[in-house]
């Protein structure tokens, strides 16, 4: 009779339902996924929801396979110790394994009046809530949006086409990710619905207030709903509960997606930092990560050793309101190439990828481990590579410096890299 084995996923986003739904492949392996809320939130919508074209959600019963036992709660806590976990209600859910997909969200905001009297977005309540603000706000309000990413740029987007009068504050270059064909594609469009784009170093915000913006260079913006879009963080759950994580949050971990201080522990999506070179956060990362973060358990399950994930990007999909959207074509990579589709082709090829996602969660669900191939990057082993010879070189010189003088001492290399895919004793950031 074959022992049960109990596997705990934190998080049900695209990389947590991903994972959750192929770690059902082994009938000996019982998967529960926690998660705060009892719906499947498509987060790729969100801005669809504040222009009220959406309701960015989802049924869990459509995605999540029959196996898997959804708790709806939030962990405060991982004894990694105990393998266990602790929910806000006091109570703890115990596992062989721990898959942390935790997502992110909203980064807080280090700008004057920012936290107060801005409305983030990167969450379902925050958005939910930013739309009853548009709803109660006069026709002719002055909408500013703070961030010239993805998300700034659909909300103002959206926002714009639906008829408010709506200020995008780059805080630099809009659309950064961007080849420049592609980013002279998104401002025609913006230019078109209305948006008043503000680009440069004096389009830095220093400060909001219940009612304006400011900006470095001195000028003011009248702002009756001020949105920020500016950049995401993540959930302090794995600092909290004393785990290794970079400056950002992350939890540390191999080319696995194994935590660097514990094998029970695999990570996937935004939370995670393989190899503290973490991929950028997006569905495109978490949808491959997720399901890597799967095998990888179940390797060692099968008394296997994991293989290193694969993880590469196609393309970059932004959408413009609900008639146009530029899909920019990248390097696998995610570096940005010169060939794009905008306007309403880029619109359609968006939507059906919007489309797609919950579907491919759902095939995970029925038939799972049916994805098995995976958009291959090179270029990060190349990169990894180059950073073990730079990592070795460095310890190199500190146990030169710390044996000068001191003959017949041997010295030791506190530093030192592995030559395999899993990074040894690496030194741990300084928090943020």
């Amino acid at each position: 009779m074959m022992e049960n084995t109990d596997v705990v996923v934190i998080g049900g986003g695209y990389a947590g339902v991903m994972a959750a739904n192929r770690l059902t492949q082994r009938d000996d392996v019982t998967v529960t996924l926690i998660n705060p809320r009892r719906t499947f939130v498509e987060r790729i919508r969100l801005h669809q929801l504040v222009g009220g074209s959406d309701d960015a959600v989802v049924d869990y019963r459509k995605v999540l396979g029959e196996r898997v036992r959804l708790v709806v709660g939030t962990v405060t806590r991982i004894d990694a110790a105990e393998r266990s976990v602790t929910l806000a209600t006091g109570a703890t859910v115990g596992y062989g394994y721990l898959v942390y997909a935790v997502g992110s969200g909203s980064a807080d905001p280090q700008v004057p009046g920012a936290a107060e009297f801005a409305y983030p977005i990167a969450g379902l309540e925050q958005a939910q809530r930013l739309r009853t603000v548009v709803d109660a706000a006069p026709a002719t309000a002055a909408v500013t949006v703070v961030g010239a990413g993805a998300t700034g740029i659909e909300t103002a987007a959206e926002l714009a086409e639906e008829g408010h009068t709506v200020t995008l504050v780059c805080g630099g270059v809009l659309g950064p990710s961007l080849h420049p064909r592609g980013r002279r594609s998104v401002a025609k469009r913006l230019v078109g619905l209305g948006v008043t784009v503000l680009e440069g170093p004096d389009a830095k915000v220093t400060a909001v207030t219940r009612d304006a913006v400011r900006l470095g260079g001195g000028r003011e913006l009248p702002s009756e709903v001020t949105i920020w879009a500016a950049g995401f963080g993540v959930p302090d759950l794995a600092a909290r509960s004393g785990l290794s994580t970079d400056a950002l949050g992350r939890l540390l971990t191999d080319e696995t997606l194994t935590s660097v201080d514990d094998v029970r522990i695999v990570a996937a999506g935004d939370s995670a930092a393989p190899s503290d070179l973490p991929y950028r956060m997006s569905c495109q990362a978490a949808v491959q990560l997720g399901p890597q973060a799967a095998e990888t358990v179940l390797s060692r399950l099968a008394g296997e050793q994991p293989a290193p994930i694969d993880v590469g990007f196609v393309s970059q999909c932004i959408s413009l309101g609900r008639r146009a959207g530029v899909v920019q074509l990248t390097g696998r990579d995610d570096t940005a190439k010169r060939f794009y589709f905008g306007g309403r082709p880029g619109a359609k090829i968006k939507e059906l990828i919007c489309k797609g996602i919950p579907w491919q969660l759902a095939y995970e669900a029925r038939k799972p481990g049916s994805r098995t191939w995976w958009t291959k990057d090179a270029k990060r082993r190349q990169l990894l590579q180059t950073r073990r010879g730079e990592a070795r070189a460095t310890a190199d010189r500190a146990a030169r410096r710390a044996t000068r003088g001191r003959p017949g001492r041997a010295s030791t290399d506190p530093a030192r890299v592995s030559c395999d895919d899993a990074p040894v004793e690496r030194p741990r950031p300084q928090a943020a």
